[in-house]
C-alpha cells in the first residue's frame, strides 16, 4: 500500500499572507549616547598600563604567586567557567534547532472496529489471501524514518543562534572581568597584610619604649619627685598598646583568611615580605584616553555583546508575527501482520507534508513578548552606558586619589618625624623635671598614631595604583 500526501495550502497561504500584511509593532529607537571624553584631564597619552602583564606590574615574587594559584583555584572564577559551557551548550541547542530533525519510529497496536460500519464491511470483504478473511482485530506494526524541519523564512532560527553566540562571548568577557577584580582583591588583602605586619613592629616598638617610660617614673617616684598616678597612668599605657597587639594579630589572621579563601585553599601561612613596608613604592601608572576602556574593559565588553544579543532578540520576537514553514516527512512499513511487514512494495508508507502557519486572532501573548524584548533591549543600552561611565569615574577617582594621596603621604612623613624628635624631646624634660608626665604620655601616643596613619596612606597609595590597574582593564590578557 502506497501513501504519499502532500497538503494543499493555498488558502492557508493566502491568509498568511493576509496575517504577514498586518501591523507588526515597531522596533524602540535606541538613542544616540553621549560620547566619552577625549582625555582624563589634560593628558593626551596613549600610553596604557593595562597593556603591561601581572608579572611584570606587580614585582613582589610572592604576591604574583598567591594571584597566579587564585586564577587556577578560586570558586567564584570556577562558577563563572561554567556559565560559559552553559552559553556554549545554549549554542549547540540553537544551532540544531536549524537542522531537520530525524527520528525512528517503532509501533504495534490493535483495532477493533464494528462490522456494520463503513471501515469493518470494507475490511470484511477484502481478502489478502484466497480463502482467508481480513484479520478481526486488525493489527498494526509499523516502522519508519521520520523527518521535522522548520524552515527559518524570516531567519528567526540564524538571529536566534547569533544571540546565543553573543551571550556565550558576553560570558566570556565576564570571566575576563572577575579575573581582574580577583587580581586586585588578592593584591589589596596582601598589602593589607603587610601594612598589619609594619603596624605590629610600631607598636612593639612603641611597647617597648612606654616601658622603658614607666621604669623611668617609678624610679622618679621613689625619689618623690612624682605620684603613684603617674605610674599608673603610664601602666595603663603600656596595657593599652599590648591590647592592641592583639587587636592585630586578629586582623592578621583574618587577613591571611581572606586571601586563602580567594585562593579556594583551607588557612595557611602566606608568604610575604616582611621589610619595610613604609619604603615600598607604587608602581608608575599610565591611564592612556578613555577610548580605550572601549577595547581593555571586560566589563564594557561584555555589556555591548549583552546589548547586540538584545537587538537580536527583538528580531526574533518580531519574527513570530509572520508565518512559519515546517516540513515534515516519513518513510517505512506498515502491515497487519509481522511475516508482511518488509514485503515490498505493499508495506511501503512515506509521506511528505508541509504546514505554513501564521497567528491571525489571538496575538497578544506574541506582542506582549516583543514588548518585553523591546524593553530588555532599552535596558542593554541603558546599562552599556552606565558601565562605560562608571569605568570613566572609576579611572578618574583614582587617578585623583594618587596624586592627592602622594602629597598626604609627603605631609604625614613630615609630621611623624616632627612627633619622632618630640617624643626625645619630652623624655628629656621630663627626666629633669621640666615637663610633667602627661606630656610625655600624649607625645607618645601621638607619635603612636601617626605612624600607624602613615602605614594607612601607604597601604591607600599601594591600593590606588592597583584599583587603577584594575580600572584599566589590566590583568585579564
Amino acid at each position: 500500500m502506497y501513501k504519499f500526501k502532500l497538503y494543499q495550502y493555498s488558502i492557508a497561504f493566502g491568509a498568511c499572507l493576509a496575517v504577514a500584511s498586518c501591523k507588526v509593532p515597531a522596533v524602540a529607537t535606541l538613542g544616540d549616547s553621549k560620547p566619552i571624553p577625549l582625555a582624563y584631564g589634560n593628558n593626551q597619552d596613549t600610553t596604557n598600563t593595562s597593556n603591561m602583564p601581572l608579572h611584570e606590574f606587580f614585582k613582589d615574587k610572592n604576591l604574583v604567586d598567591l594571584i597566579d594559584t587564585a586564577i587556577k583555584n578560586n570558586k567564584d572564577l570556577m562558577i563563572t567557567l561554567q556559565d560559559i559551557e552553559i552559553a556554549k551548550s545554549d549554542i549547540r541547542v540553537r544551532k540544531g534547532a536549524l537542522l531537520p530533525t530525524v527520528g525512528l519510529r517503532a509501533g504495534l497496536g490493535v483495532e477493533k472496529v464494528g462490522r456494520y460500519t463503513s471501515q469493518g464491511a470494507g475490511d470484511a470483504s477484502t481478502e489478502i489471501t484466497p480463502g482467508k478473511e481480513f484479520p478481526d482485530p486488525l493489527m498494526d506494526y509499523t516502522i519508519a524514518a521520520t523527518a521535522n524541519w522548520e524552515a527559518d523564512i524570516w531567519k528567526k532560527l540564524r538571529n536566534s543562534k547569533k544571540a546565543a553566540m553573543s551571550r556565550y562571548l558576553s560570558s566570556i568577557e565576564g570571566k575576563n572581568f572577575v579575573i581582574t577584580n580577583l587580581i586586585a582583591e588578592v593584591a589589596e588583602n596582601y598589602y593589607e597584610l603587610q601594612s598589619l605586619d609594619s603596624q605590629m613592629d610600631i607598636v612593639k616598638q612603641n611597647i617597648k619604649l612606654q616601658k622603658n617610660a614607666l621604669e623611668i617614673v617609678k624610679v622618679q617616684k621613689e625619689a618623690m619627685r612624682t605620684t603613684e598616678l603617674a605610674v599608673q597612668k603610664f601602666q595603663a599605657e603600656v596595657l593599652t598598646s599590648t591590647s592592641m597587639e592583639f587587636e592585630i594579630l586578629q586582623k592578621i589572621k583574618e587577613a591571611e583568611n581572606k586571601i586563602n579563601f580567594l585562593l579556594g585553599r583551607y588557612p595557611q601561612e602566606i608568604p610575604r615580605e616582611k621589610g619595610d613596608f613604609l619604603a615600598l613604592e607604587p608602581s608608575p601608572v599610565s591611564a592612556g584616553i578613555p577610548a580605550q576602556l572601549l577595547a581593555n574593559r571586560p566589563d564594557i565588553k561584555q555589556a555591548e555583546l549583552e546589548l547586540a544579543a538584545a537587538k537580536l532578540d527583538v528580531k526574533v520576537a518580531r519574527a513570530e508575527f509572520y508565518p512559519s514553514l515546517d516540513i515534515s516527512a516519513a518513510i517505512g512499513f506498515q502491515a497487519f501482520k509481522p511475516s508482511y511487514v518488509f514485503r515490498l512494495p505493499e508495506s511501503l508508507l512515506y509521506s511528505l507534508a508541509g504546514d505554513l502557519a501564521a497567528p491571525l486572532i489571538n496575538r497578544n501573548a506574541i506582542k506582549a513578548e516583543f514588548s518585553s524584548a523591546n524593553s530588555r533591549q532599552l535596558q542593554a543600552m541603558f546599562n552599556y552606558e552606565r558601565v562605560i561611565l562608571n569605568a570613566y569615574m572609576e579611572v578618574s577617582n583614582h587617578l585623583s586619589k594618587i596624586s592627592n594621596l602622594e602629597k598626604s603621604y609627603d605631609l604625614k612623613s613630615r609630621q611623624v618625624q616632627a612627633l619622632n624628635k618630640s617624643i626625645e624631646v619630652s623624655n628629656d624634660l621630663f627626666k629633669s623635671a621640666r615637663a610633667d608626665y602627661f606630656e610625655v604620655l600624649m607625645t607618645q601616643r601621638d607619635a603612636l598614631e601617626s605612624k600607624l596613619e602613615l602605614i594607612e596612606t601607604k597601604k591607600e597609595q599601594l591600593n590606588a595604583v592597583v584599583s587603577v590597574y584594575r580600572d584599566l582593564g589590566g590583568g585579564w590578557k
